[in-house]
């Protein structure tokens, strides 16, 4: 049974502006969420999104709301019922808010996890690996300086592969961009971009062959979510890797997209899917369609990006690695011992659940005070949902 769900928003400041096509964040809202059982076990969670609504359909203020008014409650009507079945009830009586729900499945696989004694990782199948490669988004828009902190992450050892945010400025200003900082790192250093669905279908067919010729290993999401037709065609006509990202929004998408082949890659995102079981999900579709695989972010911090990482680190394959830099693009930590990047890699905790310690005075210090309540679940809620 559940004592409480605490819904938290915390705002930290980047370490220096991340640009988008469809937004330029300076600040990074962490919607995180806390479930307390009432034998004493506690579960972390985290639904962080990109840029309030400029990115997607939910915000960090809807999630909140979201899951103090409905998932509560919900919460609340559980009796006796293990992680599978109250998922199952959550799906039959909560549409849509696959972040929220990703949130709320994490926490109570870390619940489960930590009754166990196991890594959350081996909920999911067991993992494969110890270690996620981890590449870095160059997004300041400024040619030089993309150019500069590249070389220091790689003399750092902390990332070897770099993507770039482009599709916010015209066409030929972007890949001029691209192809300048692509020769400054050399043949030896992967680049890839990411369009962000800025580009129309014509504009894709311009811009991709500059950058595959240029170049380039990758180009994410170039054309409009919903024109899935459109990424097929792109995939079908360069050798270039085309990879869907925000088209994905789970397994049902990720089927749609596999059956005709429309993209080479799929970026999995434990909060776009739906939560990590979706998201394992999405990879098997995948890896039967013969469609590589990258592990994505939301810009989670260490929270969704561990939680991520458990996830990958159970997949087959991992062609193009991950980009769970989150926690690194934050000027607060919110983890008494830091998340461990080393040697171009992220490596994984071994202690159960998530296998971090929260920092919950550090937490209580960036929380939205006057937008912060704590949701303690009762019996006396008079709500009624069907099991």
């Amino acid at each position: 049974m559940y004592k409480s769900i605490e819904t938290i928003l915390v705002d930290i400041p980047t370490i220096r502006p991340h640009q988008l096509s469809v937004t330029t964040m300076r600040i990074q809202t962490l919607v995180l969420v806390k479930i307390t059982t009432t034998d004493g076990f506690v579960g972390w969670g985290e639904a962080t999104t990109i840029g309030g609504l400029n990115y997607g359909e939910e915000s960090p203020e809807s999630v909140k709301a979201n899951i103090d008014t409905y998932f509560a409650p919900l919460l609340a009507s559980v009796k006796a019922l293990n992680v599978a079945q109250t998922l199952k009830l959550i799906r039959k009586n909560i549409n849509g808010n696959r972040f929220a729900k990703c949130a709320i499945q994490t926490a109570l696989l870390d619940i489960q996890a930590k009754r166990l004694g196991l890594p959350i990782s081996e909920l999911l199948g067991g993992r494969l690996r110890e270690s996620l490669p981890v590449l870095w988004t160059l997004a300041s828009g400024d040619t030089e300086k993309d150019i500069a902190e590249a070389k220091t992450m790689i003399e750092l050892k902390r990332h070897n592969t770099f993507k770039l945010k482009i599709g916010a400025r015209p066409l030929q200003q972007d890949v001029d961009h691209v192809i300048a900082i692509k020769k400054a790192l050399g043949a030896d250093i992967s680049v890839r971009v990411d369009v962000n669905r800025a580009w129309s279908e014509l504009e894709c067919i311009r811009g991709i062959q500059q950058l595959q010729d240029g170049g380039i290993d990758l180009i994410e999401q170039p054309c409009a979510i919903q024109n899935t037709d459109a990424l097929a065609r792109l995939t079908q006509r360069f050798d270039v890797a085309i990879m869907a990202d925000e088209a994905l929004t789970g397994p049902d998408s990720a089927y749609r997209i596999a059956k005709s082949h429309g993209a080479d890659v799929f970026a999995v995102k434990i909060e776009q899917s739906g939560g990590l079981l979706e998201a394992c999900e999405v990879a098997k579709i995948a890896n039967l369609a013969g469609i590589d695989l990258y592990g994505g972010t939301m810009l989670e911090g260490p929270i969704g990006s561990i939680a991520s990482a458990h996830a990958f680190s159970t997949f087959e394959s991992l062609a193009f690695g991950t980009e769970l830099f989150g926690p690194l693009l934050l000027t607060e930590e919110i983890l008494k011992t830091p998340l461990r990047y080393e040697n171009f890699e992220l490596h994984l905790p071994t202690s159960a659940g998530l296998g971090i310690e929260i920092d919950e005075d550090k937490i209580e210090l960036l929380r939205r005070k006057d937008k912060e309540a704590v949701n303690v679940i009762s019996r006396t809620h008079g709500c009624a949902y069907s099991a």
